[in-house]
């Protein structure tokens, strides 16, 4: 199977341009970006991909195994750039896919030239004096209500998760994305993701770095990005006035600035 079909990896943009890689969060898949991505083409090689059980993947390809860790996600990515021959990667990923960002570019430093986070959350869960924004009953009770009703998690998380109660058109996308993701293997990623912890991987990263961090996101609150910030050396830091987790489907607009921003 090639890694493109795999993955449904799309390509487009300036075939000599900067190549940029958009990485989609937990329930979703490429599709989240197509407010943000083309904004990029007129100057760059523009890469967008679904990860192994999320979109319109090959679900064949989904190992229990390889997937348990973010660790297979982030393998991932670095096949995915070097099956395209590409370098000097600028990684954009949202939630989730921040912290495989950082593990594809720790497992190949030689191919990425910077990373972009949009709500970034090393870890999910409080620890100690570190806070995540949940607590263990939080998260536990989160992957049992997972566990037992996919839909109904899907319905009661995404106003949540995106945060815009005034434009429930936002929350009924992210609803349906989740609602076509395979439960079991939406079970396996909720656990991936909830239960992660990145914190240890932060300080070595090596190469410029946007933390974008949303106002009043549920998912990764702002002492989290500050946190990140302050892990990641040399890091930048930029507060959007988008709200919610997902700005760019709710402001895609101000996200693409500041990623614009960020690399100029």
């Amino acid at each position: 199977m090639s890694v493109i079909a795999r993955n449904r990896v799309r390509v487009s943009g300036v075939d000599d341009g900067r190549p940029m890689v958009f990485a989609h969060g937990f329930g979703c898949d490429q599709e989240m970006w197509r407010l943000v991505a083309p904004a990029f083409e007129v100057d760059h090689r523009v890469v967008l991909f679904d990860h192994v059980g999320s979109g319109r993947s090959d679900l064949s390809a989904y190992d229990r195994v390889k997937y348990g860790s973010l660790d297979g996600y982030a393998a991932d990515v670095v096949e995915i750039c070097r099956e395209l021959a590409l370098d000097d990667v600028v990684f954009v990923g949202h939630s989730v896919s921040a912290m495989m960002g950082v593990l594809a570019a720790a497992c190949a430093p030689g191919l990425f030239g910077a990373l972009v986070m949009v709500g970034p959350n090393p870890r999910y869960v409080d620890d100690g004096d570190y806070t995540g924004g949940f607590s263990r009953e939080d998260i536990a009770a989160l992957l049992e209500s997972l566990d037992s009703n996919h839909l109904g998690w899907s319905a009661a998380m995404a106003p949540v998760i995106m945060g815009n109660p005034d434009r429930p058109e936002l929350t009924a996308e992210l609803t349906n994305s989740f609602c076509r993701t395979d439960p079991d293997i939406a079970r396996q990623f909720a656990r991936v993701t909830f239960l992660s912890d990145n914190r240890a991987d932060l300080p070595g990263v090596r190469v410029p770095t946007l933390v974008l961090q949303c106002t009043a996101d549920a998912i990764a609150p702002e002492v989290v990005g500050r946190y990140v910030h302050e892990q990641v050396p040399g890091s930048v830091l930029t507060r959007l006035a988008a709200t919610g987790h997902c700005p760019h489907l709710s402001a895609p607009e101000e996200t693409t600035a500041a990623i614009r921003a960020f690399l100029e």
